[in-house]
């Protein structure tokens, strides 16, 4: 490669001596004499391109490339060939809020919860198992004589039956637990679901940020280019331009925070849709739509009271909770023993016989489990109240933040950003036409980057408390 690039000054400066250093010598003279700095930048580019073209004309008949530079052109054209990598899915939020539903770790470890409840159907169910008994009498203290002929031989079996349906009430409860666990599933994809979709719009918010301050760099790149063409003239002082290269600094840490807050965003969201994080490479797509709602404080409170699913497990507690209290009544009922079997004597003379037995309730009542059964129904109920008073603040509250985010977004959209680009054009005009400064620009594309950093923070503001307000209801609200 050293070798080629000898060879290509080589070059260079035998064509550069092929012009005459007459012609060399009446191009600076008339530099001189028109003392114009134009002139001579044009003259130069006429220059440029004398020396460029025997270059280009002799670079045509040239011999081939050695064999190193054919070996560069080979691995160039193969990594052209190269398939590119994949480029990163968008996907909307309604695909997000369907993968996390079918692949998130939480839920997935959530839905267990329900099968260890149904699990418990299953025993509920079950029947107690009857007791088989083998036993031995008559068997001489000292062990002595005839043993298997001297004993007497009894086989038994029993059964418990159940009394006070119990088997029944044991059922029903493990039902009602059942519902209380899928009510409990049902809050953690309430909230769950609500989380990601505020992730989402996360990662939106950070784009458009991205975007505003990738444009606003490429704007100021503009100007630090014509400042520099105008410093080379002689019509704006250095200092300017340097207090312009000292404002790039700004521009470019901008754009810096914005890739850091847009790549953690975006690995949020990732990891909150679940599945293999290391082939979960995805981005959210669209942008932040602004739709005027309007909504009722009572038609919103209906909606909530009967869809809230915290205030449903509460109300879920409560039946388990009645379910085990008269499971836990019917457990002072003691349960019915039954027996038969047979009795061989040492004679050879066998018998039947028969036994029933029963649990006296004397001590025991089951009175604790009883009392603690109450005391889980009073705490259901209590629960229940509560709750019922927070979804009416919840929905209070999360009603007044949205109509003031509202707000605060038609003030915005009231002119505001019309304007601030008027400024900005207006301003770049002025510029190239003398009328004004380098630091007017500057200020009037501060001022457009805090306003459209504002409208989009306060855009995002409006999502989360639409969100917020469907998590108070339960109920989705978007169109």
């Amino acid at each position: 490669m050293s070798e080629l690039f000898n060879n290509y000054l080589r070059r260079l400066r035998e064509c550069y001596d092929g012009v005459t250093r007459r012609g060399r010598r009446e191009v600076f003279r008339y530099c001189h004499l028109q003392r114009s700095r134009r002139a001579c930048y044009l003259t130069g580019l006429l220059l440029l391109t004398l020396i460029a073209h025997p270059i280009l004309a002799q670079k045509k008949l040239t011999d081939p490339l050695p064999e190193i530079g054919s070996k560069a052109l080979a691995i160039s054209q193969t990594q052209q060939q190269t398939p590119a990598t994949p480029a990163k899915r968008s996907i909307t939020v309604a695909d997000a809020v369907s993968i996390f539903l079918q692949q998130n770790l939480q839920l997935v470890a959530a839905r267990y919860d329900i099968d260890l409840a149904d699990a418990e159907k299953l025993t509920a169910r079950l029947r107690p198992n009857p007791q088989l008994s083998v036993s031995s009498s008559d068997l001489p203290l000292n062990f002595s004589g005839n043993l298997i002929k001297e004993q007497t031989y009894a086989y038994g079996i029993s059964e418990t039956f159940e009394l006070g349906g119990k088997r029944s009430k044991r059922i029903a409860e493990a039902n009602a637990n059942s519902e209380v666990a899928r009510a409990a599933f049902e809050m953690v994809v309430w909230q769950m679901t609500n989380d990601l979709k505020k992730k989402f719009y996360a990662v939106i918010l950070a784009e458009s940020l991205l975007r505003l301050t990738k444009d606003n760099q490429k704007t100021f790149a503009e100007v630090l280019k014509h400042t520099t063409e105008l410093n080379q003239y002689g019509e704006i002082s250095g200092l300017d331009l340097r207090r312009l290269e000292v404002e790039k600094l700004k521009f470019d840490t901008d754009v810096a925070n914005s890739e850091r807050d847009y790549e953690v965003a975006v690995r949020d969201l990732r990891f909150a849709l679940g599945g293999d994080y290391r082939t979960m490479d995805i981005d959210a797509g669209g942008t932040f739509d602004y739709q005027p709602y309007q909504f009722s404080l009572d038609d919103l409170v209906s909606k909530s009271l009967a869809a809230r699913p915290d205030l449903k497990a509460a109300k879920v507690s409560e039946i388990a909770a009645d379910a085990t209290i008269r499971l836990q009544d019917a457990q002072r009922i003691p349960d019915l023993n039954l027996g038969a079997g047979i009795s061989q004597a040492p004679l050879g003379t066998s018998s039947l016989f028969f036994s029933a037995g029963v649990t006296l309730p004397w001590f025991d009542r089951n009175q604790g489990e009883r009392a603690k059964a109450r005391i889980q129904k009073e705490k259901a109920q209590n629960q229940q109240q509560f709750l019922t008073n927070q979804v009416l603040s919840d929905v209070d509250k999360a009603l007044v933040a949205f109509n003031i985010q509202k707000r605060r977004v038609e003030l915005y959209r009231g002119g505001v950003l019309a304007k601030v680009d008027e400024i900005q054009n207006l301003t770049e005009y002025s510029l190239k036409a003398g009328e004004s400064s380098i630091l007017e620009l500057l200020d009037a594309i501060r001022t457009r980057r805090e306003t459209l950093a504002g409208y989009y923070q306060t855009l995002f503001d409006y999502q989360m408390s639409l969100l917020d307000l469907e998590l108070a209801t339960a109920t989705p609200l978007q169109k």
